[in-house]
């Protein structure tokens, strides 16, 4: 995955996550769009897992994504909850995370 966000001109500040999601902290590079980025990322690394038959099954990931912009005085944070992602989802599930997440910043899904 590092490689891909490489290739793609975007400087890669942490990735991490759970069995069934993953988070990435970037800059994202100006000549691209998000949508091009995520493009490349899922498209290279599912051939790099299947072509490796990392798992029994193809693998293949979800349709959609999130991408959010993050301050410059708020990429500590952010960092360390990447960081830290293990330990976060020992208190919360995904689903209650993003519940949350979608009533504090009112966000329509």
């Amino acid at each position: 995955m590092y490689k891909e966000f490489v290739e793609s001109g975007c400087t890669v500040r942490i990735i991490n996550g759970m069995p069934d999601h993953v988070h990435c902290l970037f800059l994202l590079n100006p000549q691209k769009s998000i949508a091009d980025i995520i493009k490349q990322v899922k498209g290279g690394t599912s051939h790099w897992i299947n072509g490796n038959d990392m798992i029994s099954d193809k693998f293949s990931w979800q349709t959609g994504y999130a991408a959010y912009s993050v301050s410059e005085s708020q990429l500590e944070k952010v960092y360390q909850y990447i960081k830290n992602q293990k330990a976060h989802h020992l208190k919360l599930s995904f689903e209650q995370e993003y519940d949350e997440f979608v009533k504090l910043y009112q966000v329509n899904g």
